[in-house]
């Protein structure tokens, strides 16, 4: 029996049975909870919590005087209080020349603040959105800046200096007639000053441990890169060193002849002259060699001894500059600090009317 009907295709009486009873236990459950079903659905329906969600009833305070505000609090040297103020002006008053201009003051109170990573953040934002306001250039100013002023020890990471050089490189590429100009041309100077000791460094390292060939390709950044700074008259001592002990005399030679060249009363040149010397050679400049091919087109620029540890002051030194082609003219030095109120703030705060007038 059992097996004639699944020939026939129709279900064994005891399944059918059984099937029966679940299906009844099954409605049986589900007809007895609806209530509890209903609280564990609402429980994950945002919309029935009420509580949750507030409108958000902050007062829009008018911009200007959220401006003036931040002002006041400038005066007072209250840097994080001055931020927030003209934080909100950009927040509440968005693409209006009140939020404009309060971007870049964020920028200014956060710099004198030292929260350089905040003031960064503000002149990248001023940047991208104003790029081509007449104060672009002081936000670029303030974003060097605050680079600049997170220049370490030479010891350490440079990611920093490079990061600096960079932006001062573009304040005097972009606005080359900016009052800022000046100071970023210095300053470029000295942070390069900085990159270039920290692959010397590096290369004193290797030509102690004997390396000649690691200390070869720091010694040559500093010749290719670096011509400007302090560092490159060591740096062709240096290659005399390393080219003499690898057996490489043209190169030693060529090294040394130009020390001689462009620096004929280093001391390095004296170093490298009586090393030559103790090996019977003289200095003799291959035309070919990459070390001539560097120098090709080469204007000396000299900056006195004050650039050691500049970095890390927060005034800038004054240079004393000279040049093969005569004296140049010594680089303004702008504390900054002032900028922003000439730009922003000095004919502000006498006025009775503070921004309104500005």
């Amino acid at each position: 029996m059992h097996k004639a009907a699944i020939r026939t295709g129709q279900r064994p009486a005891f399944r059918a049975a059984g099937l029966s009873v679940w299906r009844a236990a099954a409605i049986a459950v589900v007809a007895a909870a609806p209530i509890a079903g209903c609280d564990t659905i609402s429980s994950f329906n945002p919309f029935d919590n009420t509580e949750r969600y507030k409108a958000d009833n902050t007062p829009i305070v008018p911009a200007e005087r959220l401006y003036n505000e931040g002002l006041s609090r400038l005066k007072e040297n209250d840097y994080t209080g001055a931020a927030r103020r003209f934080e909100n002006v950009d927040r509440q008053h968005p693409m209006t020349d009140w939020a404009r201009r309060s971007i870049l003051m964020q920028a200014y109170a956060n710099y004198e603040g030292g929260q350089y990573e905040e003031s960064i953040t503000a002149s990248k934002r001023y940047l991208a959105l104003h790029g081509n306001a007449p104060d672009a250039a002081y936000a670029q100013y303030l974003l060097a800046m605050s680079y600049y002023n997170q220049v370490p020890d030479v010891n350490r990471d440079q990611e920093r200096s490079g990061l600096a050089a960079q932006a001062l490189a573009d304040l005097v590429q972009r606005y080359p007639n900016s009052e800022y100009a000046a100071d970023a041309r210095f300053k470029l100077t000295v942070v390069r000053d900085q990159l270039a000791g920290k692959e010397m460094t590096i290369g004193r390292f290797y030509l102690q441990k004997r390396q000649y060939t690691a200390a070869i390709n720091r010694f040559r950044d500093v010749v290719a890169k670096y011509q400007t700074t302090r560092h490159v008259e060591e740096a062709l001592m240096r290659l005399t060193e390393c080219y003499m002990a690898l057996g490489i005399a043209p190169e030693a030679q060529t090294a040394a002849a130009v020390l001689g060249h462009n620096f004929p009363d280093s001391r390095w040149y004296q170093d490298a002259y009586k090393l030559l010397q103790s090996g019977g050679l003289e200095p003799r400049e291959n035309q070919e060699s990459w070390i001539s091919k560097a120098f090709r087109g080469f204007t000396r620029t000299i900056i006195g001894s004050n650039l050691a540890g500049a970095h890390g002051e927060q005034r800038t030194p004054s240079p004393r500059v000279a040049s093969v082609h005569g004296p140049a003219p010594a680089a303004t030095a702008y504390p900054c600090g002032h900028e922003a109120f000439r730009l922003d703030l000095a004919r502000c705060w006498s006025s009775s009317r503070f921004a309104t007038s500005c």
